[in-house]
């Protein structure tokens, strides 16, 4: 990957923004609470709620599960993660992008940042989402948790710096949880915050995101006024 960048093209603040999936990008948050509570319940642990199963949400598969149903033993672990895939799969196509995603994407992409992904997806998901039309070739790195360290740790962020020859301070990291912000803080770089995903925004303040937005839309107003 070339990562010398035109000066001319040079975003005022950020070059590299790093987009978490779930939540901030992809309307999925509703039904990966559904396929947790559903796995939960097919192996015969005690279902957590909609606030519990949707606090994991970008974490890791198995460190999710594994918060979301403590009661449930790790000989079970195998058959959770197992259930967890055949409740998602089966509405996956169901998923669609937030209103005002792909203008923003676009947008971006246009003023010159590199675009990227660092999500608690595994790579067989992040793939099949990548595959709508809408979204060929529009970013430009990812990196998954099954590929590399789970959120909150700072690697997949690392990972996409150096891949990008980008340093911290030219980095933004958009989120919808407390891990996302998290791991932004750990690797040094700036954050922003969305409150329309699976985390209310409530915990945000500790993370000192830069903005938080109510929309997709609001989130482009923003980045077009301070990338």
């Amino acid at each position: 990957m070339n990562s010398e960048k035109d000066s001319a093209q040079r975003p005022r603040r950020f070059d590299l923004l790093a987009f978490d999936w779930d939540g901030t990008v992809a309307d999925s948050t509703a039904i990966i609470t559904r396929s947790i509570q559903e796995a939960v319940r097919d192996v015969g642990g005690t279902v957590p709620s909609d606030e519990q199963a949707a606090y994991v949400i970008g974490m890791a598969l198995m460190p999710a599960l594994a918060r979301a149903a403590p009661d449930v033993p790790p000989e079970k672990y195998a058959e959770l993660g197992n259930r967890y895939r055949h409740h998602f799969f089966q509405h996956q196509n169901d998923i669609c992008l937030f209103k005002g995603i792909l203008p923003l994407l676009a947008d971006m992409r246009a003023r010159g940042h590199w675009l990227t992904v660092a999500t608690g997806k595994s790579r067989r998901g992040l793939n099949d989402a990548l595959q709508d039309q809408q979204l060929k070739g529009m970013f430009d790195g990812s990196r998954t948790a099954d590929e590399t360290a789970g959120k909150p740790s700072p690697l997949m962020l690392h990972e996409l710096m150096s891949e990008f020859g980008v340093e911290p301070e030219r980095t933004l990291m958009i989120g919808d949880t407390t891990h996302d912000l998290q791991m932004a803080v750990n690797a040094g770089c700036a954050c922003v915050g969305v409150s329309y995903g699976a985390h209310a925004p409530d915990n945000f303040a500790q993370f000192k995101p830069l903005f938080v937005a109510e929309s997709a839309i609001e989130l482009h107003q923003w980045l077009a006024q301070n990338a």
